[in-house]
């Protein structure tokens, strides 16, 4: 790789060369199907289509806490998509993400399928659909879709940009390292101030933009994302990490983060939901995944 120091921009870039890191082999400046190949269909009004990555976690927590609430009409299969072996770009997963990104949702408990993609949209969406996680007041609910939109917003600084000049990246570069660690310090120091005046992050009740904004900065605070707890001195955020532990401790979280999880402890995988009593019964060893 050219020292960055010695690096000119070309005038006009193509992709002449794999990028390196851990995801070059399914990075591409293109979109579309690379393969034809059908989605699988289970018995449940909700069809997901995902992996347990902190976006994935959104949608699996949120559909387990409505089936905690008694909304049987949230029951879901919940199909993995292995990204690092490209399933994302299946002709079947296209058409209903043509964006190529998980988590996916195929509702089909109409007299059409509708198709939702983006994880914050898909909170939205079985928000309004169950009337739940959503406050219906006006001040209070744009209080929550603005902290929702906050995360999709944020959320990319801290992955894409810290996480992978940390992490995945194939050499080191201080800068992008430096510039990226400031900004999710930042971050996080929002939510601390936040958290210090309101026990859950849109106010007093627990919505959508906590399901949204746990997984990623939860996670971060409680050391589970990039081995980067130490280096951003996540400890120091007493306020988020309170909130953090509060999440955490819900048993519908506790579910809804084993979906489709296929690294860590085993026994906190479950590669395949298609019934509650699964994560008694462990899907991922009767389809042979683990």
């Amino acid at each position: 790789m050219t020292d960055a120091a010695d690096y000119t921009p070309p005038e006009v870039w193509t992709w002449a060369k794999p990028s390196g890191g851990r995801f070059a082999s399914i990075n591409r400046p293109i979109a579309g199907a690379t393969h034809e190949k059908a989605l699988p269909v289970g018995r449940h009004p909700l069809q997901l289509y995902s992996l347990a990555t902190p976006n994935g976690q959104k949608v699996t927590i949120m559909l387990e806490e409505l089936l905690a609430l008694g909304h049987s009409g949230a029951d879901y299969d919940a199909w993995l998509i292995r990204i690092g072996d490209g399933d994302q770009f299946s002709s079947g997963f296209v058409a209903v993400n043509p964006n190529s990104k998980i988590p996916a949702l195929l509702d089909r408990s109409g007299s059409a399928p509708i198709r939702v993609f983006e994880s914050g949209a898909i909170l939205m969406y079985l928000a309004e659909k169950f009337g739940a996680f959503l406050p219906a007041a006006a001040a209070a609910r744009a209080e929550c879709l603005s902290w929702l939109f906050w995360q999709m917003g944020s959320a990319p600084y801290l992955g894409g940009g810290f996480g992978h000049f940390y992490a995945y990246a194939p050499s080191k570069i201080e800068y992008a390292i430096d510039r990226f660690a400031m900004e999710v310090k930042r971050q996080l120091d929002v939510l601390d101030r936040r958290l210090a005046e309101s026990a859950y992050i849109a106010g007093p009740d627990y919505t959508i933009a906590d399901m949204a904004i746990w997984p990623w900065y939860g996670g971060l605070a409680k050391g589970a994302l990039y081995g980067a707890g130490k280096f951003l001195s996540v400890q120091d955020y007493t306020h988020v990490q309170r909130w953090a532990d509060a999440i955490a401790a819900r048993p519908a979280v506790r579910r809804g983060r084993m979906v489709n999880r296929v690294n860590g402890d085993p026994a906190e995988q479950l590669h395949e939901r298609h019934d509650a009593g699964d994560f008694a019964t462990r899907t991922q060893d009767k389809l042979g995944g683990g």
